[in-house]
């Protein structure tokens, strides 16, 4: 019983910690945890309601990802991605995405293609519903998964490390002024081409997509900040 009572310790501790790293992205996203600014474990535990160790374990996640790196003895620094970061990001991931969806467009069967449907569904709701994580969380299993049918591994890996480095603060702003719907509905239309067998023009959407992805990530930049860091312990990392 005690080995059962332990691994029931441990399952409680890693959900607890999945449930921080949650409310730490949200921050991100939201702008509530600024590029550039340093925050200390102890202080964003005190905020979130739970005890240090989880929000340590949880930002070293979040180091892995590329989203923090750590200031010895003051805590995690949120990383800053530049201009010249972000268009090479984008270069980079379009050279890849681009042809790759077009080689998708050619070889995938249709069954394949609209079990991805319910995915471009669940982004555009999560954009209606102004429901960021959603948004972000569904967006990255729909490109990742259709990029999958290309059946190379490493290729969806370094697509996702790219997502992850260029990743999108302040869309709250976006979000309010109703500006991720029409990107979200891209995803549909995507779909919906690449189920003509038109690889040109599914290449085509592809292109425009990423471009109106970084059009989007540059006008977040812009945005004012809608919520102070104060509201970070709103989320449900309580436990």
């Amino acid at each position: 019983m005690g080995d059962l009572k332990q691994h029931s310790l441990i399952k409680a501790q890693e959900r607890l910690r999945d449930q921080v790293g949650h409310a730490l992205r949200a921050a991100l996203i939201a702008g509530e945890l600024r590029p550039g600014s340093v925050y200390s474990a102890p202080g964003l535990a005190a905020e979130l309601g739970v005890s240090a160790t989880p929000v340590r374990e949880a930002m070293l996640d979040l180091a892995r990802e590329g989203l923090v790196e750590p200031v010895r003895n003051k805590g995690f620094r949120i990383t800053e991605v530049s201009e010249r970061d972000l268009d090479q990001y984008t270069e980079l991931r379009t050279m890849i995405e681009v042809p790759t969806i077009g080689r998708i467009t050619k070889t995938a069967t249709t069954e394949q293609l609209e079990a991805l449907r319910p995915i471009a569904q669940e982004i555009v709701t999560s954009a209606r519903d102004h429901n960021l994580i959603g948004y972000l969380e569904a967006d990255r299993r729909f490109h990742l998964g259709l990029l999958g049918l290309a059946g190379n591994d490493r290729l969806v890996e370094t697509v996702g490390d790219l997502r992850k480095r260029s990743r999108l603060y302040g869309l709250t702003g976006l979000d309010e002024a109703g500006k991720l719907v029409s990107s979200a509905e891209e995803h549909i239309e995507l779909l919906d081409l690449m189920l003509t067998g038109d690889a040109e023009a599914a290449e085509a959407c592809m292109m425009r997509h990423l471009g109106h992805v970084r059009s989007l990530w540059a006008q977040g930049r812009d945005e004012p900040v809608g919520r102070p860091a104060s509201r970070l312990g709103a989320g449900s990392a309580k436990g």
